[in-house]
């Protein structure tokens, strides 16, 4: 694949792999980004994971015909790009490193026994290397989501190397549209980190971008706005959509039916979206994902154990993790003979930052009955006012 004419794609699919990470479902596969940059001088930007490593190789060798490169550029060092760093030292003797300092520390942790020092070239903020006609001017990147990334900007073509930024879960192979599985991606591998995100994208905002090459997903050259304005969005943790998540865990179906009855009574009410999740049968990256992009979220639960039902625990545990704030969360909860799960599921959500707990909390006993109809429309009313 042809980015510009000096700049080529040596990237590949993976449609084998079933998980990301090793927690991430990813049903239309991954790709792995890899970039050549032909001038008087050549580098390669990244390698692949080593799944893939004799595809990697063909598409690399097929550019590079006979000629040898002379950088290799290192923008994050996590294995599904990086694993192939010492093959391409070993084959190409006279191959510099380049990256940040803290990736030059943090490789040979990954690659013993190779001289990082001899072969690295560390760059720091605004350092720029000439390959010809081409220059590559680097902004660091920490935390976006490791501590040595780096993104590249190409000056002579405006073409960003994003690293992990602008990513998006599929193979390339299979197309599909950007904003959900890039969405999906972002919050998952990137959502606690939205003030390294926002630093990044003021760095970017002085830079005139023509085309972003992210290390996964598509290579994007039109409507840039689009997908910048998202991650200012998303890594400010502000709604991306007027909605309300309903989210339950149910043991035998009783939470699971008052769950159902209060998203009902939500609509009528006038939420312009209501998204309804089973936490214990749906992806959890999704789940996550869903309570990110709207502005509102209730949370069902049956109690277990003096506790909460573990799939609802796992999933505001997840959201821990993923920093997330600026929500209205209203809470239900279950319970057969000593509800518990609204006092635990309360107490995770205090823990938040710029949570705010809608009053009341609803309590079901077993099952849902009239009776418990009055409270469930006082808490849907005092949600979406």
């Amino acid at each position: 694949m042809e980015i510009t004419s000096a700049i080529k794609y040596v990237g590949v699919d993976d449609i084998d792999i079933d998980l990301f990470e090793s927690q991430y479902a990813v049903p239309e596969g991954m790709s792995y980004n890899s970039y050549i940059i032909f001038d008087e001088k050549i580098a390669i930007m990244d390698t692949a994971d080593s799944r893939k490593s004799a595809e990697w190789w063909n598409n690399v060798t097929a550019a590079l015909g006979e000629r040898e490169p002379d950088y290799l550029v290192v923008h994050h060092a996590e294995p599904d790009h990086a694993s192939l760093i010492a093959e391409v030292l070993c084959k190409y003797p006279g191959v510099k490193v380049v990256a940040t300092a803290k990736a030059l520390q943090m490789l040979p942790q990954f690659f013993p026994g190779i001289d990082f020092e001899e072969r690295g070239v560390a760059v720091k903020e605004g350092d720029v290397l000439s390959l010809g006609s081409h220059t590559l001017q680097f902004f660091v990147a920490p935390m976006v989501h490791w501590p040595e990334v780096m993104v590249s900007y190409e000056q002579s073509e405006k073409v960003l190397f994003s690293a992990d930024a602008f990513g998006k879960f599929g193979a390339l192979c299979k197309g599909g549209a950007w904003d959900c599985e890039a969405r999906r991606y972002y919050i998952n591998i990137c959502g606690k980190y939205g003030n390294q995100v926002q630093a990044l994208l003021k760095k970017a905002a002085t830079l005139d971008i023509k085309i972003v090459c992210p290390l996964h997903g598509p290579v994007l050259t039109e409507n840039l706005g689009h997908y910048i304005g998202l991650y200012d969005t998303w890594s400010r943790y502000e709604p991306e959509t007027e909605g309300v998540l309903v989210a339950y865990a149910s043991i035998h179906g009783g939470t699971a039916v008052a769950a159902g009855r209060l998203a009902d009574m939500l609509r009528e009410k006038g939420a312009p979206k209501v998204v309804v999740t089973d936490l214990s049968r749906c992806d959890m990256a999704e789940a996550v994902e869903d309570a990110f992009r709207y502005s509102h979220m209730v949370v069902c639960a049956a109690s277990y154990d003096a506790d909460v039902f573990p799939p609802m625990h796992d999933f505001l545990h997840h959201l821990k993790l993923k920093a997330y704030q600026k929500r209205r969360v209203a809470i239900m909860e279950n319970g057969s003979w000593a509800p518990t799960a609204g006092r635990v599921m309360r107490a995770m959500l205090e823990g938040l930052k710029s949570v705010e707990i809608v009053e009341p909390v609803v309590t079901i006993r077993s099952r849902m009955k009239e009776s418990d109809l009055p409270a469930m429309e006082q808490l849907a009313d005092a949600l979406l006012a």
